[in-house]
């Protein structure tokens, strides 16, 4: 039975998220695959990567460098999240991504971005990290109207969050059966209509396809966290989620609540390991 990894985005609110994911690591817990989508594949490469802490860190470190995110970098580069700084300085030189560790583990990376022609999601497995790699987790995390479009592969993506924001069921259609789901909304959350569609259909009203997923989002949406839920009750997944909203922004500059999301997402795991031993049919330490 192969076991799988699923990671919402959510931008910032994705460091709830490497919290649980740097528990998980630390307690030893691996998959077959994982999928992300967003700031799920922005910072999930650090679990096949093995690299602990290193989500939080540069978090922390840059949130306030205007190169990582600001607007005088979209002004600048047509990139809220600088493409070159994120995917490139800080990676290769500042807080060196672990290309070896990440080569040589055998989990599978998926990545979910939108084709903005067709309004479809893609699906791109990366198992090993090149420059390729990057513009495939670059396109999946960039935000509609604050980035450019990523050309990679043969199509021309943005966000992956606005075609398929929890691919569970695509992991299930390739044979993950078992599936722990972490999501960064908590339990109750309905997503609603985007208030910037007058907005959105002015800027990308030549991609109408794309408009006409991001106009039908928040129901695809929810209809995705109600089949979630569905899968949980069946006993095929397990969702974790924070307790309650998130006190951050998505494109949080302050360092003390992108730590406090980090570390609400750790006090979830550790409240839940046992649960996740159990579904992963692990031995408890217990036992």
């Amino acid at each position: 039975m192969k076991t799988g990894l699923v990671l919402e985005g959510g931008a910032m609110r994705g460091l709830f998220s490497a919290g649980v994911t740097d528990v998980l690591m630390e307690e030893g817990f691996s998959f077959d695959g994982a999928i992300g989508v967003s700031a799920g594949a922005a910072f999930g490469c650090n679990v096949k990567s093995g690299q602990i802490g290193r989500a939080l860190r540069y978090n922390t470190n840059y949130c306030n460098d205007p190169r990582y995110c600001s607007l005088r970098s979209w002004l600048k580069t047509g990139d809220l999240y600088g493409a070159e700084f994120c995917y490139s300085t800080i990676p290769y030189h500042l807080d060196p991504f672990d290309v070896e560790a990440y080569n040589q583990n055998p989990m599978d990376f998926y990545v979910v971005c939108t084709d903005v022609e067709t309004g479809k999601p893609v699906y791109q497995n990366c198992p090993i990290s090149n420059a390729e790699s990057m513009q495939w987790f670059r396109a999946s995390a960039s935000m509609p109207l604050v980035s450019r479009i990523v050309e990679v592969g043969g199509y021309r993506l943005l966000d992956g969050g606005v075609s398929d924001s929890i691919p569970l069921a695509y992991f299930e259609s390739i044979g993950y059966e078992r599936n722990l789901v972490i999501l960064t909304q908590p339990r109750g959350y309905v997503k609603k209509p985007n208030k910037a569609m007058p907005l959105m259909r002015l800027a990308l009203r030549k991609y109408p396809a794309l408009l006409a997923t991001m106009a039908d989002r928040h129901n695809i949406y929810n209809r995705q966290v109600a089949y979630a839920e569905s899968r949980e009750a069946a006993g095929a997944a397990l969702l974790l989620r924070p307790e309650a909203p998130l006190d951050m922004s998505r494109t949080e500059h302050d360092p003390e609540k992108v730590h406090a999301a980090y570390d609400h997402g750790r006090d979830v795991a550790r409240k839940n390991l046992d649960r996740i031993r159990s579904f992963l049919s692990l031995p408890s330490d217990k036992e």
